[in-house]
């Protein structure tokens, strides 16, 4: 039986892609050393949320347009992925802050249309956090899903159409490689410049049933109430590391994280983890052709939107490598970042 697409990475651009081109009837294999997930796509926190809805920009239409196909998506992988379109609250700091928030309010109309809305609300349940105008806004938007959870969710639902995850195995048709920090260490010793760099956070998971409200934005962390039970911290942005395991700095995450939000006080912290996520040079993704590689494509860069990415990552590869048709939009394009 003859193999249409290589895909080597079992993370979450790895696993979308193959399940896309699964879906269209390509015959898939998919190969990692370290198995399902084994990089950043491992993760606990799992925050699918917007870009603001301002200074518009083909980044933000992608991912736009890959929030509102997710629900699909994740219907379609089945399985307990933990996705929930449950939106977002966010405290507004001061006067400056609520008048910027207004004026949002009118450019997610526009821009968002029906799909979602951007509001300035007072009526929050007690889960929100602190706000210091007592005002928030809530996005409509917003969704969250359990990161390792759903890559096994991926990794199960192609098990049931035949296509297993390899520790190796000899490349047939098109490879892309999809293979996050690795792959992007490999692509900055081929270019004129460097892609992107290896980007260390830290996150931890409390015990505390919170499922089914929003998820909330506070002091620049992703605070997620998980369907299973838990609430996620995260996470840190660490460019000096010189080790992978959880240190003091999440320590400080989960303090402030409960002074911001009274309600995680007393919440025990059941799991802490740390992992390096793959941030290119321009912070978009980078898809499309491997250069001086004929054959070989990338799949890399989704740093910390790689899942709220990823449904519309998987068709726009799916398109260049079954169909030979390019529809990644210019600023993804990984021939434009050499």
């Amino acid at each position: 039986m003859s193999i249409d697409v290589t895909i080597r990475g079992a993370g979450i651009f790895g696993l979308s892609i193959a399940w896309a081109c699964v879906r269209r009837g390509a015959l898939v294999q998919v190969i990692d050393s370290g198995g399902v997930a084994a990089g950043a796509s491992g993760g606990i926190v799992g925050a699918l949320a917007p870009h603001v809805p301002e200074n518009w920009n083909p980044k933000k239409a992608f991912q736009l347009d890959s929030l509102l196909m997710a629900e699909r998506f994740w219907t379609e992988v089945g399985g307990a992925h933990g996705y929930a379109r449950t939106g977002r609250l966010q405290p507004i700091a001061d006067d400056a802050g609520l008048a910027l928030a207004r004026a949002r309010e009118d450019t997610a109309a526009t821009l968002w249309g029906n799909a979602a809305t951007w509001q300035v609300v007072t009526n929050v349940p007690d889960w929100a956090p602190t706000s210091p105008t007592g005002y928030w806004v809530h996005d409509t938007l917003s969704a969250h899903l359990h990161p390792a959870k759903a890559c096994a969710a991926l990794a199960n639902a192609l098990k049931s159409r035949g296509v297993q995850v390899l520790p190796d195995g000899a490349e047939s048709g098109p490879v892309i490689w999809a293979t996050g920090v690795a792959g992007l260490n490999a692509l900055n010793t081929t270019g004129k410049r460097p892609m992107g760099v290896p980007v260390k956070g830290q996150a931890a998971l409390l015990r505390l049933d919170r499922a089914g409200t929003p998820q909330l934005f506070a002091d620049s962390l992703h605070i997620i109430p998980h369907c299973d039970g838990t609430v996620a911290i995260g996470s840190t942005t660490e460019n000096s590391f010189d080790h992978m395991e959880p240190d003091a700095l999440l320590d400080d995450v989960v303090k402030r994280a409960r002074a911001a939000v009274p309600a995680l006080n007393g919440a025990a912290v059941i799991q802490r983890w740390a992992g390096l996520r793959p941030r290119a040079r321009s912070r978009a993704p980078m898809l499309g052709a491997w250069p001086d590689r004929p054959g070989h494509f990338i799949a890399n860069g989704g740093f910390k939107i790689g899942f709220g990415m990823a449904p519309k990552v998987a068709e726009v590869m799916a398109d260049i490598v079954l169909e030979d048709r390019n529809t990644i939009p210019q600023g993804f394009d990984v021939l434009a970042s050499v």
